[in-house]
């Protein structure tokens, strides 16, 4: 698989030529300064955003260091009670305003996520976790700037077709339907997390496996309508679904989460994804 073996973290900006100011108080005879931005490193390295985009073929997006005004955002209780904190602070910090912060790719959105909460807090990241082997329960602290990105690997051509534009072509091993997949954005992954959010309210099943299936195909055998898209993932053989979940996490560029861990009372040592709690935004709460 093809990793960026560069780690997490972000570029300040050096560039002789002093930036517009970001923040000040309207008033040029009063007191103004500029909030220092960074450069992030996209995952996806701008390779599949659609042209006309603003991130088209751009591989790094300029983000404003937290400030007193994002956690205002970040504890905001109606914010929060609404499940738009996080939106709204990438709308912040985000320097250009010509991008939605919903409509970009997942791995993207988690780039900018981690950047931003590095910049407001720090590398070292405190939480509570569980031991895997004896269940004991400790605080454990990682370095985010630890963390690497993934380009996403290079799909053979029996696995799955990169078609330029943000989408992919696969056959499927058992039915031999041809599928078109896209990656998904911040706002499909929070549109699905809503959905199961509902179900499990009403209590019904959440069918996280076949939602996800149905919001990530385009086309089946060229038909691009959702009767026909429901109607594969609702029949399609297991073998098949394990392929186009496969192909897909293979395809999509994000930050490889996983980390060292050694438990403070058995010793116990493996790799774990760092666990994104209410620590990550609210380290002090």
């Amino acid at each position: 698989m093809a990793r960026n073996k560069e780690r997490m973290g972000t570029h300040s900006n050096t560039d002789s030529t002093p930036p517009a100011p970001l923040m000040q108080d309207g008033n040029s005879d009063g007191f103004s300064f500029v909030v220092p931005t960074d450069f992030v490193e996209l995952p996806s390295g701008g390779k599949f955003y659609p042209e006309g985009h603003p991130l088209h073929g751009v591989s790094t997006i300029e983000i404003k260091q937290m400030t007193a005004k994002e956690e205002d955002l970040l504890t905001s209780r109606s914010l929060l009670k609404k499940g738009i904190a996080l939106d709204r602070l990438l709308q912040s910090v985000i320097v250009n305003k010509t991008i939605n912060p919903s409509q970009l790719l997942v791995g993207d959105r988690n780039a900018v996520l981690v950047a931003t909460r590095i910049s407001g807090y720090g590398n070292d990241y405190v939480t509570k976790i569980g031991c895997p082997a004896c269940g004991a329960n400790q605080e454990y602290s990682f370095d985010l700037n630890e963390i690497e990105t993934y380009a996403g690997a290079g799909l053979s051509a029996d696995e799955a077709t990169d078609n330029g534009d943000g989408t992919f072509t696969t056959i499927l091993p058992q039915t031999k339907v041809e599928v078109v997949y896209r990656l998904l954005t911040g706002g499909d992954e929070k549109s699905l997390m809503n959905q199961m959010e509902t179900a499990r309210k009403n209590r019904r099943d959440e069918n996280a496996v076949t939602r996800q299936l149905k919001l990530i195909i385009n086309a089946v055998n060229g038909d691009e309508t959702q009767k026909s898209i429901n109607y594969l993932v609702e029949n399609m053989p297991s073998q098949d679904a394990r392929h186009l979940r496969l192909v897909f996490k293979m395809a999509a560029p994000n930050l490889d989460m996983n980390q060292h861990f050694e438990c403070n009372e058995c010793d116990h040592a493996q790799e774990l994804e760092v666990p994104l709690t209410a620590d990550f935004f609210w380290p002090d709460r």
